[in-house]
């Protein structure tokens, strides 16, 4: 880890561990403890603080190396343990033999210094190491509006990708335009279909059964034709079908391109699926997957063997919610009359990512009901020869839209299904992509109308954001009333004793760890649940503790604290990409 980084739990943890490990080989020297290979041991953050800062189990975790007691191993370790100049005031023995250490006022006052000297980059860490990884998502088809599940896919995606770069990754952000395939395709018979019926009645021309019905549809034949005319009546339906997609496919990309940005997504990429094809990438990575002996033919079609690579990545497996998955199969690459299909240009599409492009780590955003494609696509990654482990997948459950207690399926507007532009047209952005990061990916998110456009303590971003003004708002008072912050570094650590003020300063100290955490998990709802927690713990201490008024050194101390915690929630929320006012 880059050693500008400032973890203040991790650097208690990794202390903690050197201490203790000191200790043990101090007790080995004199023989109160036996010759024996320290075991590995955990230290974690207890519970309830009031049994310690953290806690350690190595007294049981080595009773068998040691052939003592727990607690007598504790006590001995306890015994020995040098805690002068370092960051804790004592230890205890407790319950069969945990070991718990007490951090000093020390620690506390220098997480309230380290924060601040960090400043806008307090939270980041090392922990990715400058690995390149592409996280891919939304990636709608390009036919029709987006809809709720891109809502919620756009935020998560968008914050994973702020997570992972904070925590250390080079990350890059990318959008899959579907421009080729069958979609397309249908894409042109209805636009062509409508465009016959704009001039001949919808009863003169039939639609194709498996067409679009939108009414966008309707909206680009008709503006085609104001254009265009009857130009393209007597024209023949492959001439008509490409003149029609020419024309709104590019204005559906652009149309989602403006949603996005006006979500405050803003991506790397933009990668064309027909690019592969173009591009002889397609036909490249089906070679190689012929040539590795993955692929075979039958009734006039290519078919790789999916159900065969699959396996190892738990095809039988899907996770609560998800679809039915219809076991392992396998999958046709290139159909009986020549044209590739879906799945062969998304292997090669992976492929581009991971070797065309070298990307240490592919990361894909997907609605839960895909759960079946994973092992699949994991598995042709080992196919092409490649590693499965280098893809991975975030399953994401469906969005359920409430309003006065009862769900919502369509918008009053449109009289169709909500799409995404219908929820940023109702809701407030920071409002939206707050409430689609509350939860983990695999839990459904009910997203509450009211509660989303309310402006009160009960809407939880509304909550956030007040904390952060609060304290802005308090800075700017004192300031005017004369007060000068004083130097970080002249704050007397043991004044901030209160319990309000401890709890806060342990909340501060753990974002770097939350923020790694999400990146590891792939759960950026931990960020926002701990920005949650923060404000909470502000407002508590605001409550109990008061600023203006107490003595100057006293004051200079809190004072420190809320700008720290200020900090804390602007770096937090601007990862987010959720506004920090300083007033409200």
């Amino acid at each position: 880890m880059n050693h500008t980084y400032f973890d203040p739990v991790a650097d208690a943890k990794n202390s903690a561990r050197a201490l203790i490990t000191a200790a043990v080989e101090a007790a080995q020297h004199v023989d109160e403890l036996p010759q024996a290979e320290i075991p590995a041991f955990t230290i974690e953050i207890p519970a309830d603080t009031k049994n310690g800062d953290l806690a350690a189990n190595i007294a049981l975790v080595g009773a068998k190396a040691f052939r003592l007691p727990p607690r007598r191993i504790a006590e001995v370790i306890a015994s020995r343990l040098d805690l002068s100049k370092s960051l804790f005031e004592r230890a205890e023995v407790a319950g069969p033999g945990f070991l718990n250490l007490f951090l000093s006022p020390a620690y506390f006052g220098g997480v309230i210094k380290g924060a601040l000297a960090a400043g806008e980059s307090y939270g980041r860490t090392g922990l990715g190491e400058g690995k390149k990884v592409m996280v891919e998502f939304v990636s709608a088809n390009p036919t029709g509006p987006m809809h709720l599940g891109n809502a919620r896919g756009g935020a998560l995606g968008d914050c994973l990708a702020a997570c992972l770069d904070w925590a250390g990754y080079t990350v890059s952000r990318e959008f899959y335009i579907n421009d080729a395939g069958n979609q397309i395709e249908k894409f042109g018979k209805s636009l062509s279909a409508r465009y016959l019926q704009h001039f001949k009645g919808e009863d003169a021309v039939s639609f194709p059964p498996d067409g679009y019905q939108g009414e966008d549809i309707k909206l680009h034949a008709q503006n085609f034709a104001a254009l265009y005319g009857d130009k393209y009546l007597s024209a023949d339906e492959e001439t008509r079908k490409k003149a029609l997609v020419d024309y709104a496919l590019p204005l559906n990309i652009q149309a989602m391109k403006d949603a996005m940005e006006k979500y405050r997504i803003h991506y790397d990429e933009w990668f064309c699926e027909s690019a592969l094809h173009d591009s002889g990438a397609v036909q490249e990575v089906l070679d190689k997957l012929k040539a590795l002996g993955a692929t075979y033919e039958k009734d006039g079609a290519v078919w790789y063997k999916a159900a065969e690579y699959s396996l190892k990545w738990g095809a039988n497996q899907k996770p609560k919610g998800a679809g039915e998955d219809e076991g392992p199969k396998d999958e046709v690459l290139i159909r009986a009359n020549g044209v590739p299909t879906y799945f062969a240009a998304d292997v090669a599409y992976h492929y581009n990512k991971l070797v065309t492009r070298g990307f240490d780590l592919a990361i894909d955003v997907w609605g839960a009901d895909h759960a079946g494609h994973v092992p699949r696509m994991k598995g042709a990654m080992d196919a092409v020869g490649l590693s499965g482990s280098r893809l991975d997948v975030v399953l994401m459950q469906l969005v359920k839209l409430v309003k006065d207690g009862q769900e919502v399926r369509m918008s009053k507007r449109t009289g169709k299904a909500v799409s995404l532009v219908d929820l940023l047209d109702e809701v407030p952005i920071d409002s939206a992509r707050f409430f689609f990061n509350q939860r983990e990916p695999g839990a459904q998110v009910l997203f509450d109308l009211d509660l989303a456009v309310k402006k009160d303590s009960d809407n939880p971003v509304y909550y956030v954001q007040y904390a952060h003004a609060r304290i802005c708002s308090m800075l700017k008072k004192l300031a005017e009333e004369g007060v000068v912050p004083a130097a970080p570094d002249t704050i007397e650590d043991a004044l901030l004793a209160h319990p309000a003020e401890r709890e806060l300063i342990r909340q501060i100290a753990r974002l770097p760890g939350e923020i790694a955490g999400a990146a590891q998990h792939y759960d950026p709802a931990r960020v926002t649940r701990y920005a949650i927690d923060l404000a909470t713990l502000f407002h508590k201490f605001y409550n109990a503790c008061r600023v203006k008024g107490e003595e100057e050194s006293l004051l200079q101390a809190r004072l420190a604290l809320c700008m720290a915690t200020r900090n804390v929630l602007r770096n937090v929320l601007d990862m987010l990409k959720i506004t920090a006012p300083e007033s409200m």
